[in-house]
């Protein structure tokens, strides 16, 4: 049954009295040490990501408020790493541990460094205001692999030691490049082209009404920048081809990156992806695309 209030301090102090029985929880919470520390990764939010805290109004009631924990932006940094997919035998890769042994891997160091100052997060008030270069990233062969296997026998063993583009560092540095934008607070994908094309196509014959295919696609899409490894390994197809130039042409028209290695040359990638993904793909680059050949340091190793 409802209460019935007489006069304005009747009311007031009612109010009081809620206030108060739903700050006491808060109040009479047990300390960190007494609730058990090790069950919590932050022992001060109690991995809630909100610390909570009180305040009395002008009109004597308590209120309560929360501000987000200093072990938020932290935890943000390992969701983003987990989403990005990053392979498992790249996890310790840095600008900082890549070897440039050679004056091509100083080239390729400089350039990505260089294309890494274009990303910059901008305080803007109370938020964060992300800036993203609409440019490509891309490293090359200079003698593309599948200009190779096209080759006669007797000349391909050669021109493949003279035109070597395996195991020079392109995926090191491109890792290396995702994990400081991740931690940075920008959102990167990583795909690996064999794995992700063929769950694409599989995902799209699916009969789920979609849900798995889109929710691919999606994430290609939507990522501040897609880091494709390797891409126009896989064979080619008349779909594959489409589903490249979907990929592609979107994130070209909604003007967001794609940083990409591969072990074919401008001609054979173009016969790989199709002429159209390979012009948007290659164009977007400007002077950030570099052809790259080198000794294989994991047969030197």
């Amino acid at each position: 049954m409802a209460r019935k209030f007489t006069s304005i301090a009747e009311v007031m102090a009612d109010l009081q009295a809620k206030a108060n029985q739903r700050i006491k929880p808060i109040e009479n919470s047990k300390k960190p040490e007494e609730h058990g520390a090790d069950e919590y990764e932050c022992p001060v939010c109690k991995d809630t990501e909100l610390v909570y805290y009180q305040k009395k109004s002008t009109n004597n009631l308590m209120y309560t408020f929360s501000k987000p924990c200093e072990c938020r932006e932290r935890k943000a940094w390992k969701r983003r790493f987990k989403q990005s997919l990053i392979p498992e035998e790249f996890t310790k890769a840095n600008f900082e541990n890549y070897e440039t042994t050679s004056p091509i891997q100083k080239e390729m160091l400089e350039l990505t460094k260089e294309y890494r100052s274009l990303f910059k997060i901008i305080k803007n008030g109370d938020g964060k205001e992300k800036v993203i270069p609409s440019n490509n990233y891309g490293l090359l062969a200079v003698f593309g692999e599948q200009r190779l296997k096209e080759m006669p026998a007797a000349e391909r063993s050669a021109l493949k030691q003279k035109h070597n583009n395996y195991g020079i560092g392109k995926t090191h540095l491109q890792i290396a490049l995702a994990k400081q934008l991740i931690k940075e607070g920008f959102n990167v994908l990583t795909v690996s082209d064999v794995t992700f094309m063929e769950e694409l196509m599989q995902a799209k014959k699916m009969d789920d009404g979609g849900e798995t295919y889109n929710r691919l696609l999606n994430g290609a899409l939507s990522a501040d920048v897609l880091i494709w490894d390797d891409i126009g390994k896989v064979s080619w197809t008349e779909p594959r081809e489409r589903m490249y130039y979907t990929i592609i042409n979107e994130r070209y028209r909604k003007q967001k990156p794609i940083v990409f290695n591969s072990n074919e040359d401008r001609g054979t990638l173009a016969d790989k992806i199709g002429y159209a993904g390979a012009s948007r793909l290659i164009g977007e680059c400007g002077k950030f695309v570099l052809e790259a050949e080198g000794i294989d340091w994991r047969l030197k190793r």
